[in-house]
């Protein structure tokens, strides 16, 4: 929102440089507002992402629980990035393959994702991106305890060049606890 605000800022102040009101000349306010709207799309494509469609039974916060590791998912910072929002959140966490760590496990987080491939702003290189993560929580007999998602906004793509960590707090947290904000 706030990236909006400034774009907004940014192009109404240099329009008002082109229709006179300033001591700067035209082309110079073309560059302003070119700047401007660089500025505020990158940093709209680097916004945090947000937790949508997001069930929880009202179970308490665990101290800890299992990954299941999903292999059909080919982005390296995944897991970590999931163990890391966990620690924010008080929970510890292990990553088993599937099927395995059965008796260990009171809890489990399973998650399945989307990856797209583009162009980041001010890039020329193609790179893969998380552009839809689902995240369920699971007791060991396979009841459902919570589960969320994140979707990169349809509207502006805000978070889309995020990081996958940024893009997935929300997400944890609001299976871990309920909150979505």
């Amino acid at each position: 929102m706030k990236a909006r605000a400034l774009l907004a800022l940014g192009t109404l102040g240099a329009i008002a440089l082109l229709s006179g009101c300033g001591a700067v000349a035209p082309l110079q306010a073309w560059g302003l507002i070119k700047a401007a709207d660089t500025a505020g799309t990158t940093a709209m494509a680097y916004a945090p992402g947000k937790a949508v469609n997001t069930v929880h039974h009202g179970e308490p916060v665990m101290s800890s629980l299992c990954i299941e590791y999903n292999r059909m998912t080919p982005l390296e910072d995944l897991v970590p990035a999931l163990q890391l929002e966990l620690r924010e959140q008080g929970v510890a966490s292990r990553v088993y393959e599937s099927g395995s760590g059965q008796q260990e496990c009171r809890y489990w987080l399973r998650y399945a994702v989307t990856i797209e491939w583009g162009t980041p702003p001010l890039s020329s290189g193609y790179r893969a991106y998380l552009s839809s993560a689902a995240l369920s929580l699971h007791h060991a007999n396979g009841s459902l305890m919570a589960s969320s998602a994140y979707a990169v906004d349809s509207d502006y793509g805000t978070s889309k060049w995020s990081t996958t960590r940024r893009k997935l707090a929300p997400v944890v947290k609001a299976v871990i606890t309920g909150f979505t904000s």
